[in-house]
């Protein structure tokens, strides 16, 4: 990509507070990008080959919306706890391992997107933020969901295709969580929280793809008083 071509889209960038450049191999942050860190609300990145995060991410002081999905992320640096107002941030499709330690800083976050990482558990930084209303985890290699989860604040928690054979019974005391999807891991029935039906927020349980049939689901206790959310759920959004 032409030196050209990058000049016009920062000249547009400064003008929009926009800035988008997707699946053009680079393989670093523009470094030309902290001219604009007093305008910029929106980076979009995905789809290159980035490998780093530099410090200089922490100074984008007005950034709202940050997406590097696909790329070849490794970490990330504590100033992107910086960011005040961020509200979107997406990462999926990186070699992510963990979050930065002050990651729970980021207290406008509302959608945090971690798909296809390298995740082992479900991040504790996470329990701080509370705004949150979407995390997604899927296609991790989480095994086990912590105690910390009854702190989450999310609205929906989605684990699809991960490795998870245990969930704390605490995942049924988070005050907002409404949906939680666990298709495809490694659950035992009996290793399920029964309390997840008969005493939680939750109204949608996606559990498909597990060590049992869903039809044995149905004969647990609770499960009756979680079908009451269910179809509660199901007329408000009709």
């Amino acid at each position: 990509m032409g030196n050209s071509a990058l000049k016009a889209h920062l000249e547009t960038a400064q003008k929009t507070g926009v800035f988008q450049l997707t699946g053009k191999g680079l393989t670093e942050f523009p470094e030309d990008l902290q001219k604009l860190t007093s305008n910029l609300r929106t980076i979009d990145l995905s789809n290159n080959k980035i490998e780093l995060l530099p410090p200089l991410i922490g100074k984008f002081s007005l950034l709202k919306s940050l997406a590097l999905n696909n790329n070849k992320l490794t970490a990330l640096p504590e100033e992107l706890c910086k960011l005040k107002k961020l509200e979107t941030l997406h990462l999926n499709g990186n070699h992510l391992r963990q979050l930065p330690s002050a990651f729970g800083q980021l207290s406008a976050l509302k959608t945090l997107s971690l798909s296809g990482n390298q995740l082992r558990t479900v991040p504790t930084q996470l329990c701080g933020l509370r705004h949150l209303d979407v995390v997604d985890l899927s296609k991790n290699q989480i095994q086990n969901v912590p105690d910390t989860v009854g702190e989450l604040q999310a609205i929906e928690l989605n684990l699809n295709q991960n490795q998870i054979s245990q969930i704390s019974v605490q995942i049924s005391h988070c005050p907002r969580l409404k949906v939680l999807r666990l298709e495809e891991n490694c659950l035992e029935l009996s290793m399920l929280p029964q309390s997840i039906l008969s005493d939680s927020q939750i109204s949608l349980l996606a559990v498909e793809g597990n060590l049992f049939e869903i039809k044995k689901l149905r004969e647990l206790e609770g499960y009756d008083k979680y079908m009451e959310r269910f179809t509660a759920t199901k007329k408000k959004f009709a």
